[in-house]
């Protein structure tokens, strides 16, 4: 039994190294991610104990997402199957004035083929007391969006409390398909991550700032907490980065860090795991204060997964130094 499962995709990740375009390579360094899987391991970095249910092609490139899923402290509920493919994808590093780029390679994945009824959700779900699945899953296929639904109404029937990321990938689906079909998932939701272009849009929500536009998101959907980063970028490997969230009226504002991006793909993921893991501590305020330490560590780190220590974020938060620790 887990305490938090996540439900989505996960790619192996092709990046040449030195800042060389795609063009140029002749090696990749290889990694996985995907945005749930991020979401668990950061979950489980800070103690939880963390599932992730997909669907992966029983092969070679299959096996590696899920060995590397063991490895990084996560239960993988996976269904093995004889169709489709792995989904990839290639990050190309930029510098600036040339910013960071992906090219997807994921069509007809083995995950895009799923239907409602693969998973028994009712076992998967005992003993659990979080469910979280981001955007991205049911971009994948209007069959993925049906077992997103699926998933959702189980855990909830399970008493779970669930949340989702918007994470709204363009070259994934239309805006049109992407609010129509996020705008009959989201109702009840207990957690919302998103951005304010995004609830601009996918729903048409605006506001003068995060907290008005978050106001129209629970008006709308019947959400508890609404949360987000907030991230300045006059640098391609120079931000900052910080967390606001917003419930029952109130808003509430993270410390901001100055971060030297060693990679940026995954901070939202970590971020949302430390929103949920002060939730479930009982603290909201707390989980984004955690969040955007856990966002702001994720940057100095290689890959998408966040191999982050509880005992690093604790010291972020106290405000340790960049010293050398001997």
């Amino acid at each position: 039994m887990t305490e938090i499962v996540t439900f989505g995709e996960a790619m192996v990740r092709f990046a040449p190294p030195h800042f060389q375009r795609i063009e140029q390579a002749r090696q990749f360094d290889i990694e996985i991610g995907g945005a749930e899987l991020n979401t668990a391991v950061g979950l489980a970095r800070l103690g939880r104990t963390a599932a992730w249910v997909s669907r992966l092609p029983d092969n070679a490139l299959g096996r590696l997402v899920a060995n590397r899923v063991c490895e990084a402290g996560v239960e993988p509920h996976v269904d093995f199957a004889d169709d489709g493919r792995c989904g990839l994808y290639f990050l190309e590093f930029g510098a600036a004035p040339r910013a960071s780029s992906i090219l997807y390679d994921r069509k007809d994945s083995s995950i895009a083929r799923v239907e409602p009824g693969a998973f028994d959700w009712p076992t998967i779900f005992q003993g659990a007391k979080w469910f979280h699945v981001t955007g991205i899953t049911p971009a994948l296929g209007e069959n993925v969006a049906a077992a997103t639904a699926e998933a959702l109404a189980a855990a909830r029937a399970a008493g779970l409390r669930t949340s989702m990321d918007l994470n709204y990938r363009s070259k994934l689906w239309s805006r049109e398909t992407a609010g129509r079909t996020l705008a009959e998932l989201l109702p009840g939701m207990d957690l919302l991550l998103a951005s304010e272009p995004d609830a601009d849009q996918l729903f048409g929500i605006t506001g003068q700032d995060f907290a008005e536009v978050a106001e129209r998101l629970v008006d709308r959907f019947g959400l508890t907490m609404v949360a987000g980063v907030r991230r300045q970028t006059p640098l391609v490997w120079r931000n900052t980065f910080g967390g606001i969230g917003y419930s029952v009226g109130h808003t509430f504002t993270t410390a901001d860090y100055e971060v030297e991006i060693v990679d940026r793909l995954g901070a939202g993921d970590a971020f949302a795991a430390g929103v949920i893991h002060g939730i479930l501590e009982g603290d909201f305020p707390r989980g984004l204060e955690i969040g955007a330490a856990m966002g702001a560590l994720k940057h100095s780190i290689p890959g998408d997964l966040p191999w982050i220590a509880k005992d690093e974020v604790d010291e972020l938060l106290k405000g340790q130094g960049l010293r050398i620790r001997r």
